[in-house]
């Protein structure tokens, strides 16, 4: 596969994945030299003329006020990076600061931030040489940006910090840099701050999230229809002219997804008929389309919000072509965070239903199936237990949900007085999706168990597959 060119224009969520997962090499475009010399000549106009610019000349935050010379722009962008490393936590796996070092790359090739190309190029030969710097998951804020982990990645572009390399480490910055025949930089005017200014956490772990949401409410539908089957439900509440009727896009395509895994059952061909006794399968069964179908429609929110953001400028300030150096808000994440928190509620709605049809095919009373689906009552507890950990996990889950979008803590001397906490948004999202996966595997397994007692009935196409 040929490397990925990074425009800053037409990056795509697949195209994270292919970079943080299939480790896929990446270059800048051919016009990204041009774009980015443009910018960063402004800057050094600007420098020399002494003209007063935020974080180029002057400090930072709440120290915006203070004025630094042009003898000390190398040492204030430098002190920047170091001082604003601080995060703490386990580190971030490298998938996710693969994500992290391909999207900043990306932003930056657009030409908006001032810097020099060599900047770009060295996070451009960290990704293909697998240098991974090593990155703590707490301490952002998502405004400005992902301060904190973004400088702790800054660190070893300047020699400084520790980084793993293909795989092996971790070990200082410098030493990985050497290994991979890279030079680290000195940093000139704004470089520091345009490294560090950013929602490439935020971003880096939605795109990876949204993959991985989308796997998934696939699997609901798949694990859901196993269910169904083997507590010998119906698919008449899938019919398409019945779900046209209130057309959410999820809800038509969850439907559509359940009547193909259903198609030529056996198990439904022998009650199909029984109108007197199943007239109506409990919500957990009935209403699939409309639950899946909604965490469908809010991932789709959440991949609406990434194909911008991925793409968007982050930094503060923007120099422009004209020669304007213009200080925003665009580093601030609650696009991100409402999005990740949504999505986030969006899974543990699909581990919630889950977990209310795996209680079923464990009771007796409910499913037709023998208790807790032992072959041997009594003898055996057979699945009892394994419906525990699934409640545990729900209620993981329900804790997970609660959206940190809502909660904001000023900081930097209230000059930085709201924060979208879009950070603490990701990774809730991230470990949500582990835990959902173990619900949904857990009823898998109750619904696979429940399916050998219905034998020799087949079930479905699509569920016959997944048994």
């Amino acid at each position: 596969m040929p490397p990925l060119p990074l425009s800053g224009r037409d990056l795509t969520i697949d195209n994270v994945i292919e970079v943080a997962r299939g480790r896929r090499a990446v270059a800048l475009d051919h016009d990204a030299a041009q774009r980015m010399g443009e910018s960063r000549a402004v800057i050094e106009r600007l420098v020399a003329n002494g003209a007063i610019v935020y974080g180029v000349t002057t400090g930072f935050g709440d120290l915006a006020d203070v004025r630094i010379e042009p003898s000390q722009t190398a040492e204030l962008q430098r002190n920047l990076v170091r001082s604003h490393a601080a995060g703490v936590g386990d580190p971030l796996p490298d998938e996710v600061v693969r994500a992290m070092l391909v999207l900043r790359a990306n932003t930056l090739a657009v030409g908006l931030s001032g810097v020099r190309v060599e900047v770009a190029e060295l996070l451009v030969g960290m990704l293909n040489a697998a240098v991974h710097p090593v990155v703590p998951s707490r301490g952002s804020l998502g405004a400005s940006g992902d301060l904190a982990p973004l400088a702790h990645l800054a660190l070893v572009l300047i020699g400084e910090g520790e980084a793993t390399i293909d795989g092996a480490g971790p070990g200082p910055g410098a030493d990985a840099l050497a290994r991979a025949n890279l030079a680290p930089l000195t940093l000139g005017a704004k470089e520091g701050l345009a490294l560090l200014n950013g929602t490439q956490l935020m971003a880096g772990i939605g795109a990876l999230a949204h993959h991985d949401a989308l796997r998934l409410a696939f699997t609901a539908d798949v694990v859901g229809a196993m269910s169904l089957e083997a507590m010998l439900g119906t698919g008449a509440a899938f019919a398409e002219q019945l779900v046209a009727a209130r057309p959410h896009p999820g809800q038509v395509a969850s439907a559509r997804h359940l009547r193909a895994l259903l198609d030529e059952s056996e198990i439904w061909a022998s009650h199909r008929e029984d109108t007197e006794h199943r007239v109506q399968d409990a919500y957990s069964l009935r209403c699939m389309p409309q639950v899946h179908g909604a965490a469908r429609d809010a991932l789709g929110e959440l991949e609406r919000v990434l194909r911008v953001e991925i793409n968007a400028v982050t930094d503060n300030p923007l120099v422009f072509p004209t020669g304007e150096v213009i200080s925003g808000g665009n580093f601030h994440g609650e696009p991100l965070a409402l999005a990740l928190d949504y999505a986030t509620l969006a899974v543990a709605e699909l581990a919630s239903i889950s977990e209310r049809r795996t209680a079923r095919l464990v009771d007796a009373h409910l499913s037709g199936l023998p208790a807790f689906l032992a072959e041997r009552p009594g003898v055996e507890s057979g699945l009892m237990i394994a419906h525990y950990t699934s409640a545990a996990l729900v209620n993981e889950l329900q804790t997970l949900a609660h959206p940190s979008s809502v909660d904001t803590i000023p900081t930097s001397a209230n000059q930085e007085d709201h924060v979208s906490m879009g950070a603490t948004s990701a990774l809730h999202l991230r470990e949500a999706i582990d835990r959902a996966e173990h619900v949904l595997a857990i009823e898998a397994l109750c619904a696979a168990q429940g399916l050998d007692f219905r034998a020799p009935m087949r079930p479905g196409n699509g569920v016959a597959r997944a048994h």
